[in-house]
């Protein structure tokens, strides 16, 4: 779950950046994606874990805008490189991801409780 609440909130930065402007291409906002691993702990059980969160090495977008007060010497402003597209897909894969990982929890404690009314009446 933790996991998918950091892929959440990197959508949702991106989102409010995607369109940034800027006035140089080094200064343009540039997509972030979180780069996740499986792992295995000693009793067995399975998760993942946030490894980093890197840039998006997709070139940035320049339009010729020579009135912008952001334009460059050239009359260039440059824009993020986020796909909105893109974004929402993945805020949808990870807002379900996340709402399985709920509904699996409360199953399992479900699963706990009636097994403690098992042990009662015994």
């Amino acid at each position: 779950m933790t996991a998918q609440t950091v892929r959440l909130n990197t959508v949702a930065s991106n989102m409010a950046n995607a369109d940034s402007a800027a006035g140089s291409e080094a200064a343009a906002y540039r997509g972030r994606k979180p780069v996740f691993a499986s792992m295995v702990d000693a009793g067995g059980g399975v998760g993942v874990r946030v490894l980093d969160v890197v840039q998006n090495q997709e070139p940035v977008r320049k339009a010729h805008e020579p009135g912008n007060p952001l334009a460059d010497a050239e009359g260039n402003v440059y824009y993020s490189n986020v796909n909105a597209v893109e974004e929402m897909t993945d805020m949808m894969s990870a807002s379900r991801a996340f709402q399985t990982n709920v509904e699996v929890l409360a199953r399992v404690k479900t699963m706990q409780q009636d097994l403690l009314k098992l042990g009662e009446g015994a």
